[in-house]
């Protein structure tokens, strides 16, 4: 008898019928119609039928698309309650034992190495958790009140950058100002996506304060800017 394979498929451990066919000494397209009889008394009796039997395909030697089932263990379970004499105990014997087998693997899929290397892969998984979980934290936290005080001098800063110093007719105007202060954090919060900028996530800071760097006002307020300070050169 061969050596039973187990397939592992979206979380469900499954035989092919081709293989139950082999085991149990009958042919593949007898066992099909055997499986088609059960699927259908199975849904008759209101049971789902694909926790017993999926059907699938495969490519055969020709090229062709052939029919197979995937059986879960109920599904072996069922075959082999129909299977009687030797045939039916050793393939018993065999699902058994090798979905036991896959299920301590899944349990433990360091299964069969050595102690030392069991311990070293579960270092590395607990390694990686750790990281997963720092990740995640750094992802959820924001600055605090000393990097806000920070981002609110790049922005003052880029302010006087843009109005020509404190002394200038621009930044003397408090309404312009003001407006000014106003639209570098609200484009400072759509871009960012947050509610305020002290709401900025810790991982962004830095690029946060590019941003500040970078940030310009357009068309109507960079034109009330600009005539602002016209205004000292006429006077002068």
């Amino acid at each position: 008898m061969s050596q039973l394979q187990i397939i592992q498929q979206n979380g469900q451990l499954l035989v092919d019928s081709r293989e139950v066919a082999e085991m149990i000494f009958v042919r593949h397209a007898d066992l099909l119609e055997k499986i088609d009889g059960y699927v259908t008394h199975l849904t008759n009796g209101k049971f789902r039928s694909s926790d017993f039997f999926i059907e699938s395909t495969y490519i055969d030697n020709k090229g062709e698309t052939r029919r197979c089932y995937l059986l879960t263990r109920r599904g072996c379970d069922m075959v082999a309650n129909k299977t009687t004499g030797e045939k039916g105990v050793l393939f018993t014997a065999a699902y058994v034992t090798k979905f036991e087998e896959m299920e301590r693997q899944v349990i433990n899929p360091y299964l069969g190495l050595s102690r030392e290397l069991q311990a070293i892969f579960t270092i590395d998984k607990k390694t990686q958790e750790i990281e997963t979980r720092v990740e995640k934290l750094e992802d959820n936290m924001t600055i605090d009140y000393g990097q806000q005080l920070s981002l609110q001098k790049v922005a003052k800063n880029q302010i006087l950058t843009i109005v020509g110093g404190k002394e200038t007719p621009a930044y003397q105007n408090k309404p312009l100002r003001d407006k000014l202060f106003s639209a570098i954090w609200s484009d400072y919060k759509e871009y960012f996506n947050v509610g305020s900028y002290r709401d900025t996530a810790l991982k962004d800071c830095d690029r946060a304060k590019e941003y500040l760097k970078q940030w310009s006002p357009q068309g109507k307020l960079l034109r009330e800017v600009e005539e602002a300070n016209q205004q000292l050169t006429f006077a002068s």
